[in-house]
């Protein structure tokens, strides 16, 4: 008896724990959703509880005919898309070669990539901030891509490398024997193997940039070339309290980063499960 009742005061106290772990965890989220349908624009005059103020959509018909939303919205994905793409491109290659050829000062190459991933990327922003002005890269959206893909290019490439190293050459070895290019065996035979590496690296480069706020406001100046996370902002700050049209916006560019992680998710999970590779 004592037992069955340690046994339902613990079940009871377990029951507790995650109720209230989910609640502190949801009710952020359900009332900045909330907050996007509300009519009440200052933060300090919305209802405690979600929902509570009534719904409207002015906030987001706000969005779409008085700011640059729209423009900021497709800056933003220029810049994921174009990031992902680089950034995989660059970083399988030089991947590739540095897990199939030997060459001189090859592990002083892999050591200066390390080391350079060690520091974080803040020290370098006066050295990136002069360097996009030489080259006329401020203020546009190519000049910060190359921020992110130079910031990408030290771990992710020990990272797809580590994964290649684990590919057999013997694949290669085939492919070469038929008469196939270093280029096409990277291409055709690597590449597939290397599918779930290359879904993973292709999510964690498009959501870096997505709500990134340092790097833009570094480099990017005009409402024309700015970010969501740069546009956002000026609805919060002291001069401007406009934090449901703030939530409106945060709610409108989670939906698409929520359906492409979900699509994301299931390739990575098939990848992993059919990525199998046997000697």
């Amino acid at each position: 008896m004592k037992s069955t009742a340690g046994q339902k005061i613990l079940h009871i106290f377990v029951w507790i724990f995650l109720i209230g772990t989910s609640f502190f965890v949801l009710y952020p989220l359900v009332y900045v959703a909330s907050a996007a349908f509300s009519p009440q624009q200052n933060i300090a005059a919305l209802n405690i509880i979600p929902f509570g103020d009534g719904l409207t959509l002015k906030n987001f018909v706000y969005l779409f005919e008085n700011t640059d939303f729209p423009i900021w919205f497709k800056n933003t994905l220029i810049i994921s898309v174009a990031t992902t793409v680089s950034t995989v491109f660059v970083c399988a290659l030089s991947a590739y070669i540095f897990s199939r050829f030997r060459f001189t000062f090859k592990k002083t190459m892999m050591m200066s990539l390390l080391v350079l991933q060690i520091f974080p990327s803040f020290v370098g922003m006066i050295a990136i901030y002069v360097i996009l002005l030489r080259i006329n890269g401020l203020n546009t959206l190519w000049g910060l891509v190359l921020v992110y893909l130079a910031g990408n290019i030290p771990y992710n490439t020990w990272l797809v490398k580590s994964y290649l190293d684990t590919i057999p050459r013997s694949l290669d070895e085939a492919a070469r024997i038929d008469g196939a290019s270093h280029f096409l065996i990277f291409r055709s035979i690597v590449l597939p193997v290397a599918k779930p590496i290359i879904v993973f690296l292709s999510i964690t480069s498009f959501t870096a940039p997505w709500m990134d706020f340092i790097f833009p406001k570094l480099v990017l100046r005009s409402s024309k070339v700015q970010t969501v996370a740069l546009g956002l902002f000026g609805f919060v700050t002291d001069k401007k309290n406009m934090f449901a049209t703030f939530a409106s916006g945060s709610l409108l560019i989670a939906v698409p980063f929520i359906i492409f992680f979900v699509i994301t998710q299931k390739m990575l999970i098939t990848s992993l499960g059919g990525g199998a590779v046997k000697e």
